[in-house]
């Protein structure tokens, strides 16, 4: 009886094995995205690139243009794995239609080809630059990957 119980395990396991989840490799790299650009204006967004430098802080200045978050990279992924899930927790978005927000949720396939993957917010409307704590984590499936909390003043 428990020759087939520990058999029953060790098969449970191996096949949890297979499905090839995705795990954090290396350092998380989180705080404030740098940038040059002033004085940015409700609705813009700035391009960047991947290697953008992070200064890193859990401390966020409330003010557009402000972009923040993670950047971490994942080994692991294939093209028909489980989809990532980023969750955003805020103090409470109000938004133009006068709706609370507290949550944001983003499904993402995975990118077996991006060396890095980033989940960030950019402050680019009024409404968003909310004062409080910001909560990032990414799943995959019910696994948290990443968790990481930011304060925005």
């Amino acid at each position: 009886m428990k020759v087939l119980s520990l058999t029953a395990l060790a098969l449970s396991l191996a096949s949890s094995l297979a499905m090839a989840d995705v795990r954090v490799e290396g350092p998380i790299e989180y705080g404030v995205f740098a940038t040059q650009f002033k004085d940015p204006q409700p609705g813009e967004r700035v391009l960047t690139r991947a290697n953008q430098q992070i200064e890193q802080t859990e401390q966020v200045p409330a003010q557009l243009g402000t972009k923040f978050g993670m950047r971490y990279r994942l080994a692991g992924k294939t093209e028909s794995g489980e989809p990532l899930t980023l969750m955003y927790f805020t103090p409470g978005l109000i938004g133009p239609d006068g709706r609370r927000q507290d949550k944001i949720e983003v499904v993402q396939k995975l990118a077996p080809g991006a060396a890095q993957d980033v989940m960030a917010f950019e402050f680019t409307e009024r409404h968003e630059v909310v004062p409080g704590e910001w909560r990032f984590m990414v799943f995959q499936g019910d696994r948290k990957l990443v968790e990481q909390s930011f304060l925005v003043r």
